[in-house]
């Protein structure tokens, strides 16, 4: 819904939309592409060439200029994307993207299922016997530290990945894929699993957790209209683990 209570503000499938397989290709398209000049950028920073780079997997320093530098390029190119397709029937990449604002009873309603989700993710994560901060987690908070990084860290993990990962799953794919009411819910849940399956950095257990989590954020990108909404709930979401690997760090 808008902020005055109306319908979602979202393009019809009448304004335009990429379609379904030419979405995919895109998306997968601008992804890449973020993620080689990562890596070419990665190739200068340590004088190396691609296929003698050093296992960054756990480097805190190496993740965050990954993200630092791959978010704008992708971000760019879904949004030329959206645009091109968008202003043939006199639309715009905002539209397009779900770049809306939502309504304040959507935004609480959105911090409230947080805060459950939060609570209770990590109900389950102590009843199996895991830490609720992942190893993953640890390893990028404890190099970062060390490299004087953290103000990056934090900038990319609570913003940053937030603005770029919903921009692509609960933006550009969400709009290419939602074309009737009757497909909401498969869109939801193709991609929540998308989202589930780019963080590999994490085993099943946690993936399961991402999973739901992009279950949730997809309902809300639905109900409101607004990608801006979900960006902020990512966010939120990322900035409670920051604050319990903080606390862990600490310890």
């Amino acid at each position: 819904m808008t902020a005055d209570g109306g319908k979602p503000i979202e393009a019809t499938p009448a304004e335009g939309t990429w379609g379904r397989w030419a979405t995919l290709g895109l998306a997968i398209l601008a992804l890449l592409a973020g993620q080689m000049a990562a890596l070419t950028a990665l190739t200068w920073w340590y004088d190396a060439s691609i296929a003698h780079l050093p296992d960054f997997s756990g480097d805190g320093v190496a993740v965050t200029l990954i993200i630092l530098i791959s978010t704008p390029v992708q971000t760019i190119l879904l949004w030329l994307m959206a645009g091109q397709v968008a202003r043939r029937t006199g639309s715009d990449a905002a539209r397009y993207l779900g770049f809306v604002w939502p309504s304040r009873s959507h935004i609480a309603l959105g911090v409230a299922a947080v805060i459950a989700f939060i609570v209770l993710g990590d109900a389950v994560t102590w009843a199996f016997g895991r830490n609720v901060v992942t190893g993953f987690q640890n390893d990028i908070y404890r190099t970062a530290a060390k490299a004087g990084w953290l103000p990056w860290l934090w900038l990319v993990v609570v913003v940053v990945t937030p603005f770029g990962e919903e921009t692509l799953f609960r933006g550009f794919l969400f709009r290419g894929w939602h074309r009737t009411p009757g497909d909401a819910w498969a869109v939801i849940l193709i991609t929540a699993a998308l989202f589930a399956i780019v963080h590999v950095q994490y085993d099943l257990f946690v993936i399961a957790q991402v999973f739901v989590c992009g279950v949730m954020l997809g309902w809300f990108r639905w109900a409101s209209g607004s990608t801006i909404l979900t960006m902020l709930l990512h966010g939120l979401i990322n900035f409670e683990g920051m604050v319990e690997t903080f606390v862990a760090f600490h310890r």
